[in-house]
């Protein structure tokens, strides 16, 4: 076959380190628009980026040249750097060291990315950890709670 052809969509979870609820509607979106940006830079087409004060979701198109690792490594670095640089409490922020990437398929995109969408009313009922240890158990991922947060 002379093409190498791909489309597989992720949804990237990660928190802020030690969950401090620190993203703030003042630069919630700048944020979002930044991560989109590093994302469009490596071939990744970004879906839909949401965030609530302690952790983001990510929902994106890999690029077939990029690995998750790659993507991952990139988006956390560059927007921890770029949001030091806002006014504000952010000298100190950071990501956690940890995500959890998830395969979408086709028919699934849609309600992922609704799921996304309405992250602060599902947060009303749900923390972080519940959310992510469901993932983790929907996607059958062996997990070790003494090693899952930080």
């Amino acid at each position: 076959m002379p093409q190498s052809l791909a489309r597989l969509c992720v949804h990237l979870v990660f928190s802020t380190k030690n969950r401090n609820p620190i993203i703030t509607d003042a630069v919630r979106e700048s944020l979002h628009a930044y991560m989109a940006t590093v994302l469009q830079n490596l071939g990744c087409a970004p879906v839909l980026i949401n965030s609530v004060e302690d952790h983001a979701h990510l929902l994106f198109d890999l690029s077939r040249t990029v690995s998750v690792s790659q993507a991952v490594e990139d988006v956390k670095k560059s927007s921890s750097k770029w949001i030091k640089t806002q006014a504000g409490t952010f000298d100190g922020f950071s990501w956690q060291s940890g995500y959890g990437a998830f395969a979408v398929s086709e028919s699934n995109v849609e309600a992922v990315r609704n799921y996304i969408a309405n992250q602060r009313e599902h947060h009303r009922k749900k923390s972080f950890q519940d959310e992510y240890r469901q993932f983790l158990k929907r996607h059958r991922i062996a997990f070790d709670e003494r090693y899952v947060w930080d």
